[in-house]
């Protein structure tokens, strides 16, 4: 089956008064119908991929790649007019902080309509029944109340789940979800993560984790790319997390305390075992 998604030689360069720094260096990958987590540090160019997949990243950001593709949709050559029907029809990004990307000015229900009705003519009725539905299956309680609210109303979880309900509603083929679950407990985001993964496995959407949750990126997904200073250092299953060769991937795993520790104090990462001279 041809991937959803294929990267090739992607790179990501800004300029400093030092010299142009690349946030992203060489990455490749392809992605199926599948869920890829990615992993790293804050700053290793995680959020930047993801950005720079739906064209995101702004001048004077500069974002080259070999190949760049999208079902078959070659993404380097999409205008900005182009990539309007893409953006959130077919692939959705979830942002960090979710809640500092809603509309001051309108309320839960509009924001979430709106997402639905830049690509779609629905009737006013279907509209409404659509995001009321969507509320419920982020587990929000009496979503009548909450979609007349506005964002500054709701708790900072509360914000997280009505972003993750614009982005699902259109039901993209392909979802960039940057730390979605970040500010939700447990048990919210168990089952947050539940209402993604029916759409993987009913629609066939593919999608990119991005976390710094190692335990839970290598539960919930199917593949891992590790990543460190722009560029992936391990691939693996995600399955096989646990048992990662890189020193990098070792130093992550060993810094992650455990419900049973004994070490007097967690370990610093070595980076002289992998860092370039």
């Amino acid at each position: 089956m041809k991937p959803l998604l294929e990267i090739e030689n992607l790179r990501v360069t800004f300029p400093t008064p030092r010299g142009d720094l690349e946030v992203v260096r060489g990455l490749s990958f392809t992605l199926g119908r599948e869920r890829l987590g990615i992993v790293g540090e804050s700053g290793s160019g995680k959020s930047m991929t993801g950005r720079s997949i739906l064209k995101l990243v702004r001048a004077p950001g500069k974002v080259t790649a070999d190949k760049l593709t999208f079902d078959g949709i070659d993404l380097l050559t999409r205008s900005e007019r182009q990539m309007r029907p893409i953006r959130g029809a077919r692939i959705s990004m979830v942002m960090q902080d979710p809640k500092f990307s809603l509309n001051p000015v309108m309320t839960i229900g509009e924001q979430i309509a709106e997402a639905l009705l830049t690509h779609q003519r629905l009737p006013r009725r279907e509209v409404n029944n659509r995001v009321l539905t969507m509320l419920e299956s982020v587990r929000i309680a009496d979503p009548e109340r909450v979609a007349k609210l506005y964002p500054h109303e709701v708790s900072g979880g509360m914000g997280q789940r009505v972003m993750i309900a614009m982005m699902l509603i259109p039901e993209p083929d392909l979802l960039i979800a940057d730390e979605p679950t970040s500010a939700l407990d447990v048990s919210v985001q168990a089952q947050v993560l539940d209402i993604i993964d029916e759409l993987v496995k009913r629609k066939g959407m593919g999608l990119i984790f991005i976390s710094h949750d190692l335990n839970l990126v290598s539960s919930y997904c199917d593949r891992i790319l590790v990543m460190n200073t722009g560029e992936v250092v391990e691939e693996c299953q995600a399955g096989e997390l646990m048992n990662a060769k890189h020193p990098y991937t070792r130093g992550l795993i060993a810094s992650i305390p455990r419900l049973d520790e004994t070490r007097t104090e967690l370990p610093v990462l070595d980076r002289s075992a992998w860092a370039k001279k």
